[in-house]
């Protein structure tokens, strides 16, 4: 009989937030007991950079009081532990490149010559995504890709009505409101569509940047887009993955998404994607083939390729279809959740010889 693998993830504040990395975490968690693992959380305080530094000692005991295996660092708090390490085993999952994406340009240099310093505590390094992957090979890393799972819910919940609301159809928009996320673009590329061209939903967290989000409500306040737009706020993957099933198309015009998790949950659905041509989307989505790419910042042309995807039916079901089959050639969460073990597992195995 196969014995348990006990890891503990070690993470920035509450586990249970609504971003990428936290669901990517929580759904190996989740799965871990099918794959004869238990996968803790540990979470690093919440404070001024870089202060992390002064409390890695602290979360360092928390873990091996906890006795596990491993010990598997979020990207996110990497840089916490440039000059403490574990004695237990520490390997990396990784969602973003050294120094962050979200900071401006002293704390994003900072903190990435700090995370290149703690990787060298790290015995592997793990990714999600061949994007991610190619930034760190210059680093000499031999990073390992695990890519998120393309199901979004094991159920789908309920229908959630008339999404077009009396339009020819409907799009979907899934991201938080940061600046990154190009929710703004959208809206602009969406309010030089006809009026009567699509309904667009978006679903995420409104409050993560309060600046952002005034100008997201202000520009929602004005004529050329009143009643043309829903805001949904968070909502549970069994709820998104219905929307999913009802729209359309889905669009996300992000500058900076080492995976994008939503692309691919959307793709699976059917959805031809529209974005811009950054971050991890090129790798997910061929333009013309599973969707349609602009230049970034290009808002005329984020327009164009909403405009020829409402306008012409067949191109978006030939798309969406395209999307649907490329899809389905990457793993579920539940083979995620195989190789993430797997790879924790080979890290014990070569420590022990």
């Amino acid at each position: 009989m196969t014995r348990t693998l006990r890891a503990v993830l070690v993470t920035l504040g509450d586990p249970r937030q609504l971003t990428g990395g936290y669901l990517f975490h929580r759904r190996l968690a989740e799965l871990a007991p099918s794959h004869a693992a238990s996968l803790e959380f540990v979470s690093v305080p919440e404070r001024a950079f870089p202060l992390g530094l002064v409390g890695a000692p602290g979360v360092i005991r928390a873990v091996e009081q906890r006795r596990p295996d491993i010990v598997v660092v979020d990207s996110i708090v990497t840089w916490c532990f440039a000059l403490t390490s574990a004695r237990l085993p520490m390997v990396g999952m990784l969602h973003q490149p050294p120094g962050g994406i979200d900071f401006g340009p002293l704390r994003t240099a900072l903190q990435a010559q700090l995370d290149r310093l703690a990787y060298r505590h790290l015995q592997r390094i793990l990714v999600a995504s061949e994007s991610l992957s190619d930034q760190l090979r210059p680093l000499h890393l031999d990073p390992r890709v695990v890519p998120p799972g393309r199901d979004v819910a094991t159920t789908v919940g309920s229908p959630p009505g008339d999404v077009r609301r009396g339009r020819r159809s409907a799009l979907l928009c899934v991201g938080n409101w940061v600046e990154r996320k190009g929710i703004l673009s959208l809206l602009d590329a969406a309010a030089r569509l006809e009026p009567s061209a699509a309904t667009l939903h978006l679903v995420g967290r409104t409050e993560v940047d309060f600046g952002y989000a005034r100008r997201v409500w202000a520009r929602l306040a004005e004529a050329d887009l009143v009643g043309r737009v829903v805001v949904h706020g968070p909502l549970d993957v069994g709820s998104v993955a219905a929307l999913y099933a009802a729209v359309d198309a889905f669009a996300l015009p992000s500058l900076k998404e080492p995976y994008g998790t939503v692309y691919g949950e959307a793709m699976a659905f059917g959805l031809p994607v529209v974005g811009w041509r950054a971050g991890n989307l090129p790798y997910l989505a061929e333009d013309g083939r599973e969707g349609l790419l602009a230049p970034p910042g290009d808002v005329v042309a984020l327009r164009a390729a909403l405009r020829r995807l409402l306008d012409e039916p067949e191109l978006r079901a030939t798309l969406g279809a395209a999307a649907r089959q490329r899809a389905l050639g990457r793993p579920t969460w539940e083979e995620t959740a195989g190789l993430f073990f797997d790879e924790l597992r080979r890290v014990i195995n070569r420590r022990s010889t």
